[in-house]
């Protein structure tokens, strides 16, 4: 099983959307395109919508990208989980690590309107 990261960008916001299993397999190349989007005070949300698992490698990744989101003082957002993927993360703690979205079209507009009235 492989697992895909598809970038696009939407008035500033970065949203990497994620595809497949992320597995002990998978998640250093899903980690390996999810961490160069963490920059200083950036925002990126992860579209969660096409995980069907995500096994403890997966969860080691997520705890990469809190950690490198701590450090650059950046926002993500995971969105779109599975009931499935969504109860790996609440019983391990993993749902405080980030903000949780359930509409990914959504949350999009919602950052993008919130990114525009941020200024200097």
């Amino acid at each position: 099983m492989t697992a895909g990261v598809t970038l696009s960008t939407a008035g500033g916001l970065t949203v990497a959307r994620v595809e497949g299993e992320i597995t002990s397999a998978t998640a250093p190349a899903v980690q390996e395109r999810l961490l160069p989007l963490v920059a200083p005070s950036s925002t990126l949300l992860v579209d969660f919508s096409s995980v069907t698992y995500v096994s403890s490698a997966g969860l080691r990744m997520l705890l990469i990208l809190y950690r490198r989101a701590q450090q650059a003082e950046a926002r993500v957002v995971i969105g779109g989980l599975s009931p499935e993927v969504r109860f790996v993360m609440s019983a391990t703690g993993f749902l405080g690590f980030f903000e949780v979205a359930d509409d990914v079209e959504g949350e999009m507009g919602r950052l993008t309107a919130e990114m525009g009235r941020v200024g200097p």
